[in-house]
C-alpha cells in the first residue's frame, strides 16, 4: 500500500470562500514563509557541504610481505595511522622484496611498498636489463624505516652458518627479498648448501620441524611474529651467528637479543639489511597524497612507536639511500590529501627482478 496522498494546504472549498481581502494577507504570508523555508535550506546547505567535503578520502595502497611478517604488520601500523587523518590504505600480503619493487611498478593499486636495500641495491647496478633500469628510473624512496635481521633457524645439529655446507636449506620464494639475501650470503662466503628450497617461509618451518630441511633462512624485522608464535622450545631449533667477514663486510652487523623470541636464550650476531618504503613516480593527485602521507608518519612517529611494532622505536627517517633517488613529493607533505580512484589489482605477470637475479646466480 502506498503512502497517503496530503491533502493540499488550501482546499478549494476553502479557497472559494476567502475574500479578496483576506486573499491580500494570505499571500504576503505565503510568501514570506517560502521565503523563510528556502533561506533555512540554503544556510543547511554551507554546513552539509562542509561535511561532505570533510568525508572524502584518498585511497591508496601498499605492499608489504606475508601475513604473518613484520613488513605486513607495519602496513597495518601505517593503515591505523592514517585512518586517523582520513586516508584509506589497502595493506597487500605478498611474497616479499622482489614481489613488492615489481608490483609498485607496474601493478594498479599498489602505489607503495616496502623492499630490502639489497634488492634496491641489486636493480640500480644492473646495468645491462633495460627493464630493470626502468624500473630504477621511476621507483622512489620515501623513508627508509626499520632494520630486517637475517635469521637462520636451524636444527641443533646444526651449529654454525659453516655446518651449511652440502645441507638443505630453505631461502624463501624467488620473489621474496630472502631469496636474494641468502644467495648473496652463500656467494659470499663460499659455502655451498647441497640443497636449496625456494618455498616461503610457513612451509620451510613445518619442512624443518619435521626435520626435512636443516635449515631456513628468514630476513624479517624482529621480532618476527612467525618465528615468536609459530615456534617453541620443544621444537629444538636456534638461530645461527652470521659471523662470517666477508658478510660483515658487505652487510651491517647487528645482534638479535637473548629473549627477542620465547626460545631463544643467547644473544645472536648476525647482519641485517634496511627496509625502504618507496613509491613509484606519480605526477599527478597521488603525488599530493603520498606527500602528505609522508608529512603524516613524521609528524606521527611518537605515535607509531607507542602503538605499532616494535621496530618502529628504532626508525630514523633522516637517513638515506644510497644510489636512488627520493621522492620529491616528499617535499610537499604539508599538502592536503585529495580524492583518489580505487584502482583494481591486476593479474600477476613475470617479474623481470626475480628473472634478473635467477640469471646472475643460475647463469
Amino acid at each position: 500500500m502506498g503512502m497517503p496522498v496530503k491533502p493540499h494546504p488550501f482546499p478549494p472549498a476553502v479557497c472559494s470562500a476567502i475574500s479578496d481581502e483576506s486573499r491580500k494577507k494570505v499571500r504576503p504570508m505565503i510568501r514570506r514563509s517560502l521565503v523563510i523555508a528556502w533561506m533555512m535550506v540554503f544556510m543547511m546547505a554551507g554546513p552539509l557541504t562542509a561535511t561532505a567535503r570533510g568525508a572524502e578520502q584518498a585511497y591508496l595502497g601498499i605492499i608489504t610481505g606475508d601475513l604473518k611478517s613484520t613488513a605486513y604488520q607495519i602496513g597495518m601500523d601505517l593503515k591505523a595511522l592514517l585512518k586517523r587523518h582520513n586516508i584509506h590504505l589497502s595493506v597487500f600480503n605478498s611474497r616479499g622484496s622482489v614481489e613488492n619493487i615489481y608490483a609498485v611498478y607496474q601493478r594498479p593499486g599498489n602505489h607503495l611498498g616496502l623492499v630490502q636495500s639489497d634488492v634496491l641495491a641489486f636493480v640500480a647496478k644492473v646495468k645491462t636489463d633495460h627493464r630493470l633500469q626502468l624500473i630504477a628510473d621511476k621507483i622512489k624512496w620515501i623513508y627508509p624505516l626499520y632494520d630486517q635481521e637475517v635469521h637462520i633457524l636451524a636444527s641443533a645439529k646444526i651449529l654454525s652458518f659453516g655446518d651449511l655446507q652440502g645441507k638443505r636449506v630453505a631461502i624463501g620464494h624467488v620473489e621474496s627479498g630472502a631469496y636474494l639475501t641468502s644467495r648473496l650470503l652463500f656467494e659470499i662466503s663460499g659455502v655451498s648448501p647441497g640443497k636449496l628450497l625456494t618455498v616461503d617461509n610457513s612451509r620451510a618451518l613445518d619442512e624443518l620441524k619435521a626435520g626435512n630441511l636443516d635449515a631456513i633462512v628468514v630476513v624479517d624485522g624482529s621480532p618476527v611474529e612467525r618465528l615468536a608464535l609459530d615456534v617453541s622450545v620443544n621444537d629444538g631449533l636456534h638461530l645461527l651467528p652470521v659471523v662470517y667477514e666477508g658478510i660483515r663486510a658487505f652487510y651491517p652487523t647487528t645482534t638479535i637479543p637473548a629473549g627477542t623470541y620465547p626460545w631463544q636464550t643467547t644473544d645472536v650476531p648476525t647482519v641485517s639489511v634496511k627496509s625502504v618504503l618507496v613509491a613509484y613516480d606519480f605526477r599527478n593527485h597521488h603525488c599530493r597524497t603520498i606527500g602528505t602521507i609522508a608529512g603524516l608518519i613524521r609528524d606521527n612517529l611518537d605515535w607509531l612507536r607507542f602503538n605499532g611494532h616494535p621496530k618502529w622505536k628504532t626508525v630514523d627517517l633522516n637517513q638515506a639511500v644510497k644510489g636512488w633517488e627520493r621522492y620529491r613529493c616528499v617535499e610537499m607533505a604539508a599538502a592536503a590529501p585529495v580524492i583518489v580512484e580505487d584502482e583494481q589489482e591486476e593479474s600477476r605477470k613475470p617479474n623481470p627482478v626475480a628473472d634478473a637475479i635467477e640469471a646472475v646466480f643460475n647463469p
